[in-house]
């Protein structure tokens, strides 16, 4: 079977608009939560979010461009534009039939789709749509457009699976390789859904953090006194690469990629399985096609949202599969970038990626207390990042519909 390695990254996160910049913000437990500054909460129960700091859209697109494109589509294009400058690859000099895009969005452009009927709603009923109306709605038009702009032909589609969205399309990236129908392949997630319709959608559920009084600390993952997630946006950009090919054009080497899984939980519309019965499948499969045992696991990032049952599900679940592991540190970095939804497996894959490559390991923030009955079943570091060998790394992400998906990185070794 063909080897996947990881050759480029891009990311655009509430506490850092590239890579370098993300990855010291979270070994420095920088958190990205603040008060809404896109739209008036007055009326909302949630008030505060985790968004972007620091983005124009003038400093990277045109005025038509912007008219095209919905935000989560600009994310993208941002981050890949990244990646592909980290790669130093020249797609001229590469068969671009054997290069793709499989790229992540759980909402597409609900900020247009919202403004678009609005405006429809307060007008006089005369269907006034603007004709980039439905490309920029459309979750697969990122897909779409970055192939576009680097005239790249191979596979080429857009996976959902909600909240385990881009991990999926990471999983799907290193398998078309793997089964040599790809040479390298754009992947990851975009997600622009800081608005009303979002906002006061999850509200309702009751699956977002009411602690307005305290925004940059309310997502406290694994502590008895979490309530809810915080709604985070942004992009992460990986380019997946088989190894020969990336040998050949002297591309440097982040990351092997060795095992995916995805499975679910056929339980509950939107709650996780409280025995995690779907995540100890993922984890497990991830686990036996790296074919490596679960003592042999260095580092997980839980999906951890920091609500209340998805988090001691989650919890529940590792311990079915690893034990009582001391030695298995775990994190949950949503507590500082929020959940960006779509775009969430992508820029946690990214911080395992840069685990296995630097042998450090970032820590879970705003969290005081570990549930008793886990706190010494791992090892939690709080606050602050931690030095550590990382051989193997895992994410977790789970999404609305019972979706899972967990990916498995190793350190790079000829």
């Amino acid at each position: 079977m063909r080897r996947v390695v990881v050759t480029g990254m891009g990311a655009l996160t509430p506490i850092g608009n590239n890579v370098e910049e993300y990855w010291n913000a979270l070994l420095e437990g920088k958190n990205g939560g603040a008060n809404i500054t896109s739209f008036d909460t007055s009326k909302f129960k949630t008030k505060f979010a985790c968004e972007l700091k620091g983005y124009d859209e003038t400093e990277h697109f045109n005025r038509k461009e912007i008219k095209t494109y919905d935000k989560f589509t600009q994310y993208a294009l941002v981050s890949v534009k990244q990646a592909v400058e980290d790669s130093a690859v020249d797609f001229d000099t590469l068969n671009k039939d054997r290069i793709g895009v499989i790229w992540g969005s759980g909402n597409g452009g609900i900020q247009t789709f919202q403004d678009q009927l609005v405006e429809f709603a307060q007008g006089d009923g005369t269907p006034r749509f603007s004709p980039f109306f439905i490309p920029r709605i459309l979750v697969d038009i990122a897909a779409g457009v970055i192939s576009m702009r680097y005239g790249l032909r191979g596979v080429n589609y857009c996976a959902v699976s909600a909240c385990a969205t881009s991990t999926t399309a990471m999983i799907d990236a290193f398998n078309y390789i793997r089964w040599n129908k790809a040479d390298m392949i754009i992947t990851g997630g975009s997600e622009a859904a800081i608005n009303e319709a979002t906002i006061g959608g999850f509200g309702s559920a009751k699956a977002l953090s009411t602690n307005n009084e305290n925004p940059a600390t309310a997502s406290k993952p694994f502590d008895p006194n979490r309530d809810g997630f915080v709604m985070g946006e942004g992009a992460g950009a990986l380019i997946l690469e088989e190894y020969e090919h990336a040998k050949a054009r002297g591309a440097k080497i982040y990351a092997e990629v060795v095992g995916g899984g995805m499975a679910a939980d056929a339980y509950h519309l939107t709650g996780t399985h409280p025995q995690g019965d779907g995540a100890v499948l993922g984890m497990s499969l991830a686990l036996e096609e790296a074919e490596i045992k679960a003592t042999d696991l260095d580092y997980l990032n839980m999906h951890a949202t920091s609500t209340p049952f998805g988090d001691i599900s989650e919890l529940i679940a590792a311990k079915r599969v690893f034990g009582d592991n001391p030695t298995l540190t775990i994190s949950g970095t949503k507590s500082m970038t929020g959940h960006l939804l779509g775009a969430a497996g992508a820029v946690e894959g990214i911080a395992c990626i840069k685990a296995v490559q630097t042998n450090m390991i970032p820590p879970t923030t705003n969290t005081e207390n570990i549930e008793e009955e886990y706190k010494d079943a791992f090892h939690f570091p709080l606050h602050k990042g931690i030095q550590k060998e990382v051989k193997y790394a895992m994410s977790n992400t789970f999404g609305f519909g019972g979706h899972i998906a967990s990916i498995l990185v190793k350190k790079f070794e000829e």
